[in-house]
This record gives C-alpha cells, sequence and structure tokens, in this order.
C-alpha cells in the first residue's frame, strides 16, 4: 500500500513527541549527573561519576548485585525451558492443575509473601546469603518464563517435532538441538528481562538482607541517596551507574529482544 508524503511526515512527527517524552527524562538525569556540585563552578563536571562511585561505595553493591544475577538469569532459563517445553509440548494428567499453580507466581505479588518468606529463609539459616536474595526471586521469574516459552513452544510446529521422534531425538535433544535454536530470539528476550528484573530487585534484598552486609545496586543507591539528598549532581551521577549495567545489556541484544517482544505478540 502506498503511503502519501502527508502521511510519512505525521508518521515521523509522532514518533519524534514519543521519542522526546522517552529522552527528556535520561537527558534530565544525565545533564544534572554533570552539573556542578555545591560550591563548584564549570559547566561540566565529569568527575562527579568518580566522586559518587567512591563516595558510594558502588563497586561492591554492582558486584553484589552481578552476583545474583549471575545465579537468578542461568537457572531460572534453564528451569523455564524445562517447563516450558513440558506445558508446551506435552500432554499427562493435571498438566492444568500444575500450570495454574505455577502461574500464581505471577498473581501473587512478592509484597504479600516476603515477610512469611524471610521467617522459612531465616528458620534454614539462610538469611544475610546471596541465596536468600535468589532463591525468591528464582521463583518468580520461573513463573514468566514458563509462561512465555509455553507459548512458544506450542507455536511450534507439530510436523517439526514429529520429524524429531521419528529421528529418534529424546525429549532432551529435541529441546536443546531444535527447539531452542529455532526460539532464539524468545530466549534472548526471557534473559533481558530476568536480568532487568533481578538488577531492579529492591524489597527482596532489602528484607532478606537485615545485616545490610549484602547490599544491592538499588540498596546502595537507596542509601547513597538518602545521605546525600541535598547533592542532586552526585545523586544522579549515582542513578547513571546503577542503571548502566542495565542499559548495555538492552543495547547489545535489543535486536533480539525486540523480535522477541514482536513475536510474542503475535503469538499471543
Amino acid at each position: 500500500m502506498r503511503v502519501s508524503r502527508a502521511e510519512r511526515t505525521m508518521n515521523y512527527a509522532i514518533l519524534l513527541v514519543f521519542a522526546a517524552f522517552a529522552l527528556a527524562p535520561i537527558l534530565l538525569i544525565l545533564g544534572t549527573a554533570l552539573s556542578p556540585q555545591i560550591g563548584a563552578t564549570g559547566p561540566l563536571h565529569p568527575e562527579n561519576f568518580v566522586d559518587a562511585w567512591t563516595i558510594g561505595g558502588f563497586g561492591r553493591s554492582l558486584g553484589i548485585s552481578l552476583a545474583v544475577a549471575a545465579i537468578v538469569v542461568p537457572t531460572a532459563l534453564v528451569l523455564s525451558l524445562g517447563t516450558g517445553y513440558a506445558f508446551g509440548t506435552m500432554r499427562f494428567p493435571g498438566s492444568g492443575v500444575l500450570f495454574a499453580l505455577v502461574m500464581l507466581g505471577l498473581m501473587i505479588p512478592s509484597e504479600a509473601i516476603v515477610i512469611p518468606l524471610f521467617f522459612d529463609l531465616r528458620t534454614l539459616g539462610l538469611t544475610d546469603t546471596l541465596a536468600a536474595v535468589a532463591l525468591p526471586q528464582i521463583a518468580q521469574s520461573v513463573a514468566f518464563g514458563t509462561f512465555w516459552l509455553r507459548t512458544q513452544f506450542r507455536s511450534m510446529p507439530r510436523d517439526l517435532l514429529e520429524a524429531a521422534a521419528l529421528d529418534g531425538a529424546g525429549p532432551l535433544r529435541t529441546l536443546t538441538r531444535i527447539l531452542a535454536p529455532a526460539s532464539r530470539p524468545a530466549i534472548v528476550t526471557l534473559i533481558v528481562l530476568t536480568f532487568m528484573w533481578t538488577w531492579n530487585e529492591f524489597l527482596i534484598a532489602l528484607v532478606m538482607t537485615p545485616s545490610g552486609s549484602l547490599r544491592t545496586a538499588p540498596l546502595g543507591l537507596a542509601t547513597f541517596q538518602g545521605q546525600y539528598t541535598a547533592e542532586t549532581a552526585l545523586m544522579s551521577a549515582g542513578a547513571v551507574i546503577v542503571a548502566l549495567p542495565v542499559v548495555i545489556g538492552y543495547l547489545l541484544l535489543q535486536r533480539h529482544f525486540i523480535r522477541g517482544m514482536l513475536e510474542g505478540v503475535s503469538k499471543g
């Protein structure tokens, strides 16, 4: 269908307006992060990032967040691949009930279970450990991952699965050699979303580490902002430091992420 010049111009104008809405907060934070601190002079101050890094101790908090993400993302991905494959390609007694139970992880907010979960983990002696921060997030991520990959695997052609069975491929080989490579955009999308949710998680990390010995990046930023409420330049620099890993990860994987999201929408 041929698009007129007026329609094309209107489309670009609308896109520019939405882009401005999306970029304005980012540019504002970057501008504030480069602004002079109280008593300083000059237009640009990139040393604010060095000061925020040193004063806020973001090296340790970023390292803890990376350690938690290194546990949550691969574990949730492997478990989600297994459950998504089972619910998406197999029919067995009780599958509907089991899938509904898994979906409870999407329906129940973490605020409703974090306190009893804390007492359970404390009884097991797991509070103030990486496991206490990672295990609840693995459970939450597996619930979404199961739903996401079940939809992906159910949309795969049945002929593909039948051909794999005729060639003698078992369930594990079918998943790892056929379905997983064909579902790469959906898997990359799941990885990006899981990493983003894990990185930004605040409540679980706060409750499960009462001593503050395992302060993740969001907790470190909150503590830093509480100490320097009057120094907006340092607070903005700290926010940029904490958000940078997620931004870098998204930029590196954005092509697969967007493709996976579009495929998910069309299959939903």
